[in-house]
């Protein structure tokens, strides 16, 4: 279960600095957090990755190296510590905030030998297509994880607990996918490429009973070592749905408690999240990409986007309960693999739609609450510097909003391109209402029912100095500047 109103924080980046700091930080942060309204943090992958101490931790390496062992070149991760790690979660929690690790199913990267397999080569554009003989191969699948010699787990991966990997050691080509012998493709994934179960490395075989076993293990590990309160579950269109439902009944049957999960299933069509969700019997609720690239286009699109279109096609609309909104993430940032920017002059409107409206699970991005400045290289081989606003200022004031006012009924008034509104009515417990105003065009007013006779409204973005008072049936004209936000609470607030 999530909190009332619960705030989740995606607290990294691509880009957070890799001198160790990320999970005392988070330990510093935490009761400031909890105060301004953030009810959970998802946290980046903690295990060992293949870049060691510089790895983001999507190449996972190690899962039961959480930053303990040498290995990789480094003990610690990019973030810390094992030590500093459980740490990072006690405080948290202490402060009452629910902790969401990030789990990497999908495949595993940096393998200590190599390994001879037979293989078919696969078209990586085409997964239907063979493009070559059946063959000898040589790859990189052997894993025996030296540094930690058998601690917490003795089980060594070899080539047969894959389905796939996409480099033969004897051409020294990775061109093709090699699925390995007497393999095949898992069902149950996104259906791009004819079939997307074959992402990067070496893609883990959820046929296989020993993976599957090694897997649920490290998730009662994991759970027993660190107690996170949940899970994010990495690149789930590239593994079998099924998975995902069997591995966590069988880690909340353990524990018996409540572990939530989202899923990151990284499409633009809304009916992939659907069918996800109809497999895994509504048991994980999903990021909602659609949502979010509907961010993308209208941030780039000025006015002549439709506002009273932004929540076409998205699971928040057709499944509430289940969805995760977002504005950005580590992927869709500039310079990454999913890069679709939302521009900065977008991101309070977007941030306004996901956080002080009633339906959906919202999840503030990193940098957009901080800041951050990077530089990178881009596909086209130049390097570029990138600066992301922060919108801590205006971000905490909508928490406040939605930890005050955002309760009761929610009625919407998405009747002009450019110029859309809505009120919550607000309940016993949480009187008042309040009153939000959105504008990708010039200013605006809009004329909405906020329940409250005679009450006196300021606009708590300060955008809007005049206050506003209701009639007698609680209406009045609540007003906004052009490209932008204004959130009306009560003014004795």
């Amino acid at each position: 279960m999530t909190a009332v109103n619960g705030v989740m924080m995606q607290y990294f980046h691509w880009y957070n600095p890799e001198d160790g700091s990320l999970w005392k930080q988070v330990a510093e942060n935490s009761e400031e957090l909890a105060k301004i309204g953030v009810t959970s943090l998802w946290l980046p992958p903690a295990y060992k990755g293949t870049g060691g101490g510089m790895d983001v931790g999507y190449g996972v390496y190690d899962l039961f190296d959480l930053g303990e062992f040498d290995q990789k070149g480094s003990v610690r991760t990019k973030y810390g510590t094992k030590e500093e790690y459980l740490h990072a979660i006690k405080t948290a929690q202490k402060a009452g905030i629910r902790i969401y690790a990030d789990a990497v199913f999908n495949h595993k990267m940096g393998a200590d030998h190599e390994e001879e397999a037979e293989a078919t080569p696969f078209n990586p554009d085409n997964r239907g297509d063979v493009v070559g003989e059946y063959q000898n191969i040589k790859a990189w699948t052997h894993f025996t994880f030296p540094g930690r010699n058998g601690k917490y787990s003795t089980m060594e991966w070899h080539w047969w607990h894959f389905d796939a990997i996409d480099y033969n050691a004897y051409n020294g080509e990775a061109n093709a996918i090699y699925l390995l012998r007497d393999k095949e493709f898992d069902h149950n994934v996104d259906l791009e490429k004819g079939n997307f179960d074959y992402l990067m490395g070496c893609d883990l075989d959820m046929d296989n009973p020993e993976v599957k076993g090694e897997l649920k293990y490290w998730g009662e590990w994991y759970l027993d070592t660190t107690n996170v309160d949940g899970f994010r579950f990495d690149a789930v269109k590239h593994v079998s749905s099924h998975f995902f439902l069997e591995w966590l009944e069988h880690v909340r049957n353990y524990v018996q408690r409540e572990v939530f999960a989202v899923g990151e299933y990284w499409s633009y069509d809304v009916e992939a999240l659907h069918n996800f969700i109809s497999v895994t019997n509504g048991k994980v609720t999903l990021f909602d990409a659609p949502l979010h690239y509907n961010f993308h286009v209208a941030s780039k699109s000025g006015n002549n986007y439709d506002l009273r279109t932004i929540f076409d096609n998205t699971l928040v609309q057709q499944q509430p309960t289940l969805a995760v909104t977002l504005v950005d993430n580590h992927d869709s940032q500039p310079l990454q693999s999913l890069e679709s920017v939302v521009e900065s002059w977008f991101k309070p409107l977007a941030y306004a739609l996901i956080l002080l409206r009633r339906d959906g699970y919202p999840c503030i991005f990193y940098p957009d609450y901080y800041g951050a400045h990077y530089k990178d290289y881009a596909n086209d081989g130049n390097e570029y510097e990138i600066w992301i606003d922060s919108h801590k200022w205006l971000i905490d004031k909508y928490l406040f909003a939605r930890q005050t006012y955002a309760y009761g009924d929610q009625y919407d008034y998405f009747d002009h391109a450019n110029t859309i509104g809505w009120t919550r009515l607000g309940d016993e417990e949480h009187p008042g209402g309040m009153a939000v105003v959105v504008s990708n065009g010039s200013e605006g007013t809009k004329y909405m029912e906020v329940g409250q006779p005679n009450c006196t409204y300021i606009d708590i973005t300060e955008h809007i100095s005049e206050p506003v008072t209701t009639n007698e049936e609680g209406w009045a004209e609540f007003g906004c500047p052009a490209g932008s936000v204004s959130v009306w609470v009560p003014q004795k607030a």
